[in-house]
């Protein structure tokens, strides 16, 4: 099963599950996951992959569906999704496939669609490192600015490097392998009826007003919003916010 935080008590509302995006882990959602245990548990899992859930040999949206799956049963049998990026996809998937483990599903900043763009530079710079010269995260830092010029970005990566173990948490050989699947989204039919909302970023340009159709099509009740000067990110770069909303619609 899925490396799983758990955080807060169990209450007459199902808990919340956190799924993160490409690169992240469950510790990535920590402050808001903790300010959202204070009403409910919150479940924050390191998907297949990354951190410290098993490796294994494919990545596609069922598989991620699967455990997300997985970890619900363990846990009440229904929850309500919160799904980043990759892990938006994943929630989605999950929602469409297994639709009795989703209460309400929030799906921040990704459409259910294929992207042109790839992450395939990040996973060459991670490999980029000589991890054998790596003392400190300064150390690993300094020799990513080299392949990475946001210090964001990097920080972000930085968060999946062991450098006690001088590893990273990540599976890059997987996740290269099925960065096609990442960046599509599989031929599933179906709908999920229940209540969703499509939370994006106002200064991303992931979810765009030409995706609403095929949104519409697989989740009927989806409803849209945006949060103001917010990126992809949007989590990071306007958590309160963020947290408002998602507290809202869950609640």
């Amino acid at each position: 099963m899925l490396t799983t935080i758990v955080q807060g008590e169990d209450t007459a509302r199902p808990p919340i599950l956190i799924a993160h995006g490409l690169f992240g882990s469950a510790r990535n959602w920590g402050v808001i996951a903790k300010r959202l245990s204070a009403t409910r548990r919150v479940l924050s899992v390191d998907m297949r992959n990354h951190g410290d859930s098993p490796w294994r040999d494919s990545h596609g949206y069922p598989d991620l569906a699967r455990d997300l799956a997985e970890v619900i049963a363990a846990h009440g049998g229904r929850a309500d999704v919160l799904g980043h990026s990759m892990g938006g996809k994943a929630a989605m998937c999950l929602s469409l496939l297994h639709s009795s483990c989703v209460r309400r599903l929030i799906v921040a900043d990704i459409a259910p669609v294929s992207y042109g763009h790839t992450q395939q530079h990040l996973i060459e710079a991670m490999r980029a490192i000589d991890l054998s010269a790596v003392e400190t995260r300064g150390d690993a830092d300094r020799q990513l600015a080299g392949h990475v010029a946001e210090a964001g970005v990097r920080a972000f990566l930085l968060q999946s490097l062991d450098v006690k173990a001088k590893k990273w948490r990540l599976n890059l050989d997987v996740l290269e392998r099925f960065m096609p699947d990442i960046l599509s989204w599989p031929a599933i039919t179906g709908q999920f009826d229940g209540p969703s909302l499509f939370l994006s970023g106002a200064a991303s340009d992931y979810v765009q007003p030409a995706h609403r159709p095929v949104i519409k099509s697989l989740f009927p009740n989806a409803k849209f919003a945006k949060i103001p000067g917010a990126s992809h990110w949007l989590h990071a770069d306007r958590p309160r916010e963020f947290e408002a909303a998602v507290a809202a619609f869950f609640g």
